[in-house]
Formats: structure tokens, sequence, C-alpha cells
């Protein structure tokens, strides 16, 4: 099989995931060109990662035929630039959020509407530990699933997770949330480690969100992505058992509970040869998460971007959606609202916006 063929328009942090991705698995994905304005930025990426770069837009499309375009730009110009391809008939993996409002998700639907190809590289439903968990909740193990506390992402990306532990998709939410401040040791950041011991201001935000019935808490602070002191957990509850953080309880009877570990396997430890890189998520027996590209030395992050990638392949030639323009709308708009209920102090009750139909 040939290698998958994309391009990207943006030459930022993230873009960059993309762009090492294609590196470790040179066999399976292939950057064609990089969309980058500025032309100095331009010749550094061209000598890092040697591939092509282009000024503009047009100028890429008109040399080169990707497969798909991705789209990695702030979300204050990704419509314009996802405007652009789904003018030219170009499939489009955004970043996220790929608009910063309610109108603007409404009018990127209108696109999909009108039979643009759009999907969005919400890459947490795929990083391992959570895919070995969403598999579990919805196996029905656990029976029905009634809550999850979600303390491991920010804004849409908690938000997403919550949605497919529950089980949820566009229903109504009355949501009520705060937001605290409190002091804490500045931690390393996108640029590296601290260059002091210094004190900052760190924000907190607890929210539920009850979905007629069933419950989510989004629990974050902001620090947690890299601060060595604040730590991730998740807790996910249903009728027959519960998941927390990596620990698996369910009843195999009603009289019978079992408990296990979610163990992570890799190669590469305690004297094995085989390389590097993560095998897969077991609970006891079971695989409920194996690593779809082996043996390539990729963090959690950067396998789930790959899959990201190899499912937007599969979209554009037929296959099904991963991750839409609707889903992701929809967990931008309960972001949204869930900001609204901070600065109000006051529950928000959700409606059905255009794109849940």
């Amino acid at each position: 099989m040939n290698p998958i063929e994309f391009a990207i328009v943006g030459g930022g942090w993230r873009a960059e995931f993309f762009l090492r991705i294609a590196r470790e698995l040179p066999e399976r994905f292939q950057v064609t060109g990089v969309v980058v304005r500025d032309e100095q930025k331009g010749r550094l990426l061209e000598e890092k990662w040697g591939i092509p770069t282009f000024r503009t837009v047009q100028l890429m499309l008109v040399s080169m035929s990707p497969s798909f375009v991705v789209v990695s730009v702030p979300r204050s110009v990704a419509p314009a630039i996802i405007r652009q391809m789904a003018d030219r008939g170009m499939p489009v993996l955004s970043e996220t959020p790929p608009a910063p409002d309610i109108d603007g998700l409404i009018e990127l639907y209108k696109l999909v509407q009108q039979g643009a190809k759009l999907q969005v590289a919400e890459q947490y439903q795929f990083q391992p530990l959570h895919a070995a968990r969403i598999a579990i909740a919805s196996s029905g193990k656990l029976g029905q699933i009634a809550h999850a506390h979600v303390s491991v992402a920010h804004d849409y990306h908690g938000i997403s997770l919550m949605r497919k532990l529950l089980g949820i998709h566009y229903q109504h939410a009355v949501i009520t949330a705060q937001s605290f401040q409190s002091m804490l040791t500045d931690g390393p950041g996108r640029g590296g480690l601290p260059g002091e011991e210094k004190l900052k201001q760190s924000k907190h935000t607890i929210a539920v969100f009850n979905f007629q019935g069933k419950t989510g808490v989004y629990d974050f602070c902001g620090d947690q992505y890299r601060s060595w002191i604040r730590s991730n957990h998740l807790l996910v509850r249903g009728e027959r058992g519960e998941i927390n953080n990596d620990q698996l309880v369910y009843l195999e009877d009603y009289l019978t509970p079992i408990h296990i570990q979610l163990r992570r396997l890799n190669a590469g430890e305690n004297g094995n040869l085989e390389g590097y890189y993560l095998k897969g998520i077991m609970a006891g027996s079971e695989w409920v998460y194996q690593n779809p590209f082996l043996p390539a030395r990729l963090n959690d992050d950067e396998i789930a971007g790959a899959t990201c990638l190899e499912r937007m392949y599969q979209y554009v030639n037929g296959g099904p959606s991963f991750y839409s323009l609707a889903e992701a709308a929809q967990d931008h708009y309960l972001a949204l609202m869930m900001d609204q209920a901070v600065t109000s102090g006051e529950s928000i009750a959700t409606t059905l916006p255009l794109w849940s139909e």
C-alpha cells in the first residue's frame, strides 16, 4: 500500500505533531507540502523536515493533489481556509475547534450540508488509555453508564470524552459551573522547562452537566497538561461496575465482584529488545486497546493523531465518519455554554442547534 498523502495548512506547534507522525511512519504517511505565509518560517520548515512549503493555499493546490488537507491554524482564521478547500472539492481534517463561535460553526455545517467532506481531529478519544476506557464503557460490562467525572483535558476535549463515556449525542443538558483561582508553582510549558521558581495564578473550573438522567462532571485546572504536581483523574460509573483511573471493578454475577488493573504493555522494558513502543493495554487477559502503529516510537498523542489521519483517509474513500463537524460543533457549543454558566453564576439550559439534525 502506498503511503497516505496529505498536506498541511499551518506551521505551528500542533502542525508539527503531524510532521513527526509522518517522519516516524514514512511507509504509512507522507506530507506533500505545508502552507505557511511567512517565507523565513517556510525555509526553516523545509530545512528541518525536508518538505516543500507554499505561501498560499492556491499555490499548494496547483502544485499537488493530496488525499486531504490538515487545517492547523487558529480558530479565528480556520473557517475561511476550510471554505477555500470546500470550494475546490478538497477534503479537510480540521484542528479543534474548527470555528470560534456558534455562528461560525453553523456556517461550516452549511458547507457540510452542501457536500463538503470535513472531519475534525479530536484526538483525545483515540489516546490509548482513553480509547481503552471508552471501549470498556461501551461494551456493556459496566451496565448502563450513568456518571462520568472527567479531569484530563480542557473545554471541548474534556467534554468530548465525557460524551463518549456516557454515550451522549445531542441531548439537552442543564449546566452549572464555577471557577476558582489558586496559586501554583510554575512548571514546564510548550517552550520547555521553567527557567526559575515562581508562583502564578491557576484557574480551576468545575461544571456539572445533567443530560436527562446521566451526569457528567467536568473538572480541570488549566495547568494539568504539563504540571508535575497536578494529576489527571477519571471516573466512570455504571450500574454493574466502574472505572476509576486505571482500576476496573465490575460484577461477574451479583455475588462475584471482579477487580482488574488496566495494564500498559510496552516493548523495550526490563531487557526486552523488540524496540521501544506501546504494544497496548490489557484488562486481565483481554486486550482493550492494541496499538495499530507498531513499531513506531510515538507518544500517546501522536498515536491518536495518526489514528485521525488513517481514519480520515478511510472517510475520504467512502468509509464512516469518525468525528464529524456536528460532533465537534456540539462539544464546542457545550464548552461555550459552560463558560457562560461560569460567568453568569446561573444554570444554563442548552438547546438543540442546527447540527443536531
